[in-house]
């Protein structure tokens, strides 16, 4: 899967690439806040191509978006198989069940 692939691309990037010939090594040097701030960008500019329902558009800020995310992601040494797994727990119980749990889950905690 595509998705994979590019999680390991990532990490390779951040573990050998040469700052100045990889953009992914280049973000990774600039540090997290800098990844932080290119996922904040990416989610806005996704928003204002479905604003505009350009489909092209929204398809190419997604990639964007996800690209970034993975960057996070391998930042904070997160598989994506953790994300995945998370959405597979979550897969056939209701949106607003689920959400009334993690509310129950923050209660809990307090």
């Amino acid at each position: 899967m595509i998705l994979y692939e590019l999680y390991e691309v990532i990490l390779e990037r951040i573990k050998s690439a040469d700052p100045e010939k990889s953009y992914v090594a280049k973000l990774h040097s600039l540090g997290e806040e800098r990844i932080l701030k290119k996922v904040s960008e990416e989610c806005f500019e996704l928003i204002m191509a479905s604003k505009d329902k350009k489909k092209d558009a929204i398809i190419y800020e997604t990639a964007d978006l996800l690209f970034h995310v993975f960057i996070l992601l391998a930042e904070r040494d997160i598989n994506p198989d953790e994300v995945f797994n998370e959405l597979k727990r979550r897969f056939g119980i209701s949106g607003l069940e689920e959400k009334k749990q993690r509310k129950g889950e923050k209660n809990e905690s307090s």
